[in-house]
């Protein structure tokens, strides 16, 4: 696995000048994502990891002038095409977990929050990634042009991935009908919440539920209805499922849509013996049973879980200062380079963070990891 690993990367184009290179850029990659997992948050960090490794690290790359120094690292991230590097990520995820049929592929947003440069008038960096959520799998990342939005981004990064037969899921922002189209075309299916600033297609499927699943008399049943505990309340979620509702003449234009989801969530207000109800919906292009649906909504915040907060949390993300935007973007999928391959060990009974500070110490469990087999 590690030769799989080595062998996708070395296909990145070197962007430096051929007379002025002492390090091999596959070198330069697998340190990097090796010093990555076991902790590293800067290129001083990456340097050192490397210094402190260099014995064991030549058993797998060959090193000719030993460890580059910090700013050697800084440079080449600088000049990385993150585009192609993005690209690398996506094809050797492909080579050694392609997603399964009906896999959810959760697709979010997520901004580095220190990446802002006043001085060059320069927003924090916000990127959109996608992961498969049953093999624990980021399959790739977009970058959102700062005069733009994550609407720009999505298109890119769906056309990147292998998606057929899985389900799509995204929140409002990806919530478009070209997208949606984009989604069938790929011979995927749609799953997104449909929000109040949709309008007449809101109102609309809002009217309906009201009056076949909420209003006095309606005889609908929930297709999942069950208690949980969220924050330390206890709440009740029911999903209602409604392929007639696609049928509604305002949904008409929405490509292949099938169900239209209700789903309630009625929890206690600090208690104060109230009760709060919230009421979100849901379009469909997926064809079975609505079952699906009501778990692949909970599955869709996986990634928040698994990525989003494991970033923020345990790679501390957000307290990174690289600030060049270009090598913000690289860094960015170094980490999650790291989450897939920290993330597929089942050996070992401990936090992720664990995992990585054992991977720091002990060069064999670091092997282990660089050999991840993603086969669940």
């Amino acid at each position: 696995m590690i030769e799989q690993l080595i062998e996708q990367f070395s296909d990145l184009e070197d962007p430096r000048c051929a007379g002025k290179i002492e390090h091999r850029l596959i070198d330069i990659l697998v340190l990097a994502i090796c010093a990555v997992i076991a902790c590293a948050e800067s290129w001083e960090d990456i340097a050192l990891y490397g210094r402190s490794k260099l014995s064991w690290l030549r058993q797998f790359l060959a090193l000719p002038n030993g460890i580059p120094s910090h700013d050697t690292f800084r440079r080449v991230f600088m000049l990385i095409d993150p585009q192609a590097f993005e690209a690398c990520l996506t094809a050797w995820v492909g080579t050694v977990a392609t997603p399964g049929e009906r896999e959810v592929v959760a697709i979010d947003g997520k901004t580095v929050r220190r990446s802002f440069d006043r001085g060059r008038e320069q927003s924090p960096l916000h990127l959109v990634s996608a992961w498969a959520s049953e093999q624990g799998v980021v399959l790739g990342q977009r970058c959102v042009d700062e005069k733009s939005n994550e609407t720009a981004a999505i298109p890119e990064l769906l056309e990147s991935l292998a998606l057929e037969n899985t389900l799509v899921t995204m929140d409002a922002m990806g919530c478009q009908k070209d997208i949606a189209q984009r989604i069938v075309d790929r011979q995927a299916d749609y799953l997104w919440v449909l929000k109040a600033n949709h309008g007449h297609d809101y109102a609309a499927v809002q009217k309906h539920f009201e009056q076949h699943c909420f209003g006095r008399g309606a005889t609908a049943k929930p297709v999942f209805d069950a208690f949980d505990e969220s924050h330390g309340q206890l709440v009740r979620r029911r999903v209602f499922a409604d392929p007639q509702a696609a049928s509604l003449k305002t949904l008409s234009d929405w490509p292949a849509l099938h169900t239209v989801l209700a789903v309630e969530a009625i929890r206690g207000v600090n208690g104060s013996g109230k009760v709060q109800t919230e009421v979100r919906y849901f379009l469909s292009s997926f064809i079975g049973d609505p079952q699906v649906l009501a778990q692949t909504i909970r599955r869709h915040w996986s990634i928040e879980n698994n990525v989003h907060w494991v970033l923020d949390v345990t790679f501390r993300e957000d307290h990174s200062r690289v600030r060049d935007p270009t090598a913000v973007r690289n860094f960015a999928l170094l980490r999650k380079i790291a989450i897939n391959l920290v993330g597929q060990d089942r050996s070992t009974k401990t936090s992720l963070r664990g995992k990585r500070k054992k991977a720091a110490w002990d060069n064999d469990y670091m092997r282990q990891l660089l050999q991840a087999n993603f086969m669940r």
